[in-house]
């Protein structure tokens, strides 16, 4: 039976394996090789030197440090914000918390399409187009942010009213309640709102494309679309190169927090 069990999880998993699979390998393939048909599962030619030639088309070097450090930032305040804002909604009684509550949620339900005009219009008073801020401040205080508040209220939900009355009677406050106490029991649910915040970040492209202008301060999936030849043809291989190095924090932030990530979901009600 588990042999049967194995074996379908087998082929199951060739559709979500296989294209990253193609991408690594493609990636040091000469261009000619690429698109053969059928395709080659282990390359015949190796061509190293595509991962060298990323560096010299692009400040690629800068690019991914822009990535990285918006993407950490934009995670770490998400995670503050987002906990505080889910703590008040979940344990503070104050008028009209749930119909507050709803208003925040319909931030969800609008595109970023519709809101970037105005956006940069705005950004662009303040002078900072053609800067990093607006692609720190809007998913900060934008909708992603929205819905880590709503993973962070659920679970603060869940967590037991005794532990709060038991810290009033040892003399913390409201503040140190939060901070000592429900904060660190909410690891999971912040290892998850983690994840999403920085895959978020880390794939945004409609922001970057309108705010950004210089390819030293662009972003990684901005990057990508300018690998380009002399006469404008896509270097395939060069892209596949520089997107197997761009899909790499993905992973690896991935497997360091799968565990919060799943137990994030379940503690929040939102487990399939």
């Amino acid at each position: 039976m588990k042999v049967l069990v194995y074996g379908l999880m087998s082929v199951l998993l060739i559709p979500f394996v296989f294209p990253t699979w193609w991408m690594v390998t493609s990636s040091v393939k000469p261009i000619s090789d690429i698109f053969a048909f059928p395709p080659d599962i282990v390359p015949t030619r190796f061509d190293f030197s595509t991962y060298g030639r990323v560096f010299e088309l692009q400040p690629f070097a800068q690019q991914y440090w822009n990535s990285a450090y918006i993407a950490a930032l934009v995670t770490a305040g998400t995670m503050l914000f987002s906990s505080m804002a889910g703590y008040a909604f979940a344990r503070i009684k104050f008028p009209f918390a749930n119909t507050l509550f709803m208003i925040v949620l319909i931030g969800l339900l609008i595109p970023a399409e519709v809101t970037i005009v105005p956006l940069f219009q705005i950004f662009l008073g303040w002078d900072m187009i053609n800067t990093h801020w607006p692609l720190i401040l809007v998913p900060v205080f934008g909708a992603p942010s929205v819905f880590a508040t709503f993973v962070m209220r659920q679970f603060f939900i869940a967590l037991p009213k005794e532990l709060e009355e038991a810290a009033r009677v040892d003399g913390l406050g409201r503040f140190r309640i939060f901070w000592t106490i429900a904060l660190p029991l909410a690891r999971p649910a912040l290892g998850a709102v983690a994840i999403f915040t920085f895959l978020h970040s880390w794939n945004l492209y409609l922001e970057p494309i309108v705010f950004l202008s210089s390819p030293a301060n662009f972003t990684l999936p901005q990057a990508l679309t300018q690998f380009t030849d002399a006469y404008g043809g896509a270097l395939w291989n060069v892209q596949l190169a520089a997107a197997t190095m761009t899909a790499l924090p993905v992973l690896i932030v991935f497997i360091i927090a799968q565990r919060q990530f799943v137990e994030g979901l379940a503690h929040s009600g939102l487990k399939g």
